[in-house]
């Protein structure tokens, strides 16, 4: 690590894309980190979504990517194999055996609500009684985030069904249901979202994550084949897996990769943990072919039917 963080230091920058300073805290993380090292730290493209990060990367030349994991799965020849110290820490379905790829930290996909307007629901079917002015993340056609919305809605016995999330969605529009986030007291997004929302207003937001439709997602880390500062970025791979820096994420309301390993230990931030929102159970993962299936109906089926 001495020796990693000295050859960083003579490469003097690290160039980062596709992370909003107020998503899971990466603000904090980006400046922690440029401190501890002395680096500077250049934000490229903060909003590019994950598509765009690879699009991109020939041009704007970044060091790392943080990508959703259909997509490093896809370009994972682009990347630098790289396993950090953490590495045995990380659950075996989110990490690429060669170290390609590897999840930093996830999510379930939640529905917030304003427990003044609203009843607390317990299922996505719960949506569609009176009262409830729902909101997903997004466009589901062009957002990942609003996507998997639909996909957790469409949730029946840990396997998606994308019609039935269409069919929900389409009965909100024709009740006047569905609208915008200005307007909702009913929000359907990843919980680290939802819990940043309600952080401290507990009275006016809460977050629950629908039994019957825990659907997780993980964010995953790769080094780019290309990096102009190849020791910063494996400098900041492990940075993001220390101890430090996935309690750094779980300030950030999301649910650190090594976060099960780092209890046992002892070295998790146990106070924050327990202020996320209440998981049902172990995360269920879409596998690639169930996503790009449902994409493909979402694509035939969603302007018709929801508009």
């Amino acid at each position: 690590m001495e020796r990693l963080a000295e050859a960083a230091k003579r490469e003097g920058e690290l160039n980062v894309i596709a992370l909003p300073r107020d998503w899971v805290n990466y603000g904090e993380v980006i400046d922690t980190f440029a401190d501890k090292y002395g680096l500077k730290v250049n934000e490229l493209e903060p909003s590019a979504s994950s598509r765009r990060e690879i699009d991109a990367a020939a041009q704007l030349k970044p060091d790392v990517f943080d990508l959703t994991l259909d997509v490093a799965v896809r370009e994972s020849a682009r990347f630098a194999p790289y396993k950090v110290q953490g590495w045995q820490d990380l659950p075996d379905d989110v990490k690429d055996p060669s170290g390609a790829w590897y999840a930093a930290y996830g999510g379930y996909m939640s529905i917030g609500y304003d427990p003044r307007a609203v009843k607390p629901p317990t299922s996505f079917a719960d949506l569609l009684k009176p009262g409830y002015r729902v909101a997903l993340d997004g466009d589901p056609l062009r957002s990942a985030s609003a996507f998997d919305g639909v996909m957790a809605a469409s949730m029946r016995s840990g396997v998606p069904r994308p019609e039935q999330g269409v069919q929900l969605f389409a009965k909100l529009k024709q009740a006047g249901q569905l609208t915008d986030l200005a307007k909702a007291n009913t929000i359907i997004a990843w919980d680290h979202l939802n819990a940043a929302r309600g952080a401290g207003h507990s009275d006016a937001w809460q977050v629950t994550i629908p039994r019957d439709a825990a659907l997780g997602g993980y964010h995953v880390q790769a080094i780019n084949k290309q990096a102009p500062h190849p020791a910063a970025a494996r400098l900041w791979q492990e940075f993001l897996f220390s101890d430090e820096g996935q309690n750094l994420l779980q300030k950030g309301w999301a649910r650190p990769a090594r976060g099960e390993a780092m209890a046992m230990k002892g070295t998790l931030d146990a106070e924050q943990a327990a202020k996320l929102p209440k998981a049902p159970g172990r995360p269920v993962l879409m596998t690639i072919p169930q996503a790009d299936a449902a994409k493909a109906y979402l694509k035939k089926e969603w302007t018709k039917s929801v508009g």
